[in-house]
């Protein structure tokens, strides 16, 4: 599965050049063409999926053996003792370009990017009914 517009579709058939770190046989990480860090990495199935609900378990788990691998990695070869780890799914949340992909982006104090809560300026105020009804609604649809 893959989708002849996608950029990174044409990185893993190899007709766009990338800094490959590391790849096994269902995913590839590969140095961000443009950083927010030295050493930002992303880590990307190599079927096109364009959100993480679509990919088979089978490439779930490939990209995050990856992750898992190269967070250390990132960080030590970066020079930082922290990362963030980060998938915008979907267009509406940042996604960027339509084909999944986890950035692994190392951090350092003050580098203003911040927690996850100050990335939204506008919070819900839920009550304990609607967070037990939110929890009820996940809990009985996980994918399969």
């Amino acid at each position: 599965m893959q989708d002849a517009n996608c950029v990174f579709c044409k990185i893993i058939a190899g007709e766009v050049p990338a800094r490959v770190i590391m790849q096994n046989e269902r995913a590839m990480a590969l140095l961000d063409a443009f950083p927010l860090a030295a050493g930002h990495t992303i880590v990307i199935p190599k079927s096109h999926y364009a959100k993480v609900q679509e990919m088979s378990e089978e490439d779930a788990i490939a990209v995050f053996q990856i992750v898992w691998k190269l967070a250390g990695a990132v960080e030590t070869a970066s020079q930082v003792n922290a990362s963030t780890i980060a998938i915008h799914n979907g267009s509406d949340a940042g996604q960027e370009v339509p084909h999944v992909h986890t950035h692994i982006v190392p951090r350092t104090p003050g580098d203003g990017a911040g927690a996850i809560h100050s990335m939204f300026k506008i919070k819900p105020k839920l009550s304990p009914e609607e967070m037990d009804s939110l929890c009820q609604r996940i809990a009985s649809n996980p994918s399969s």
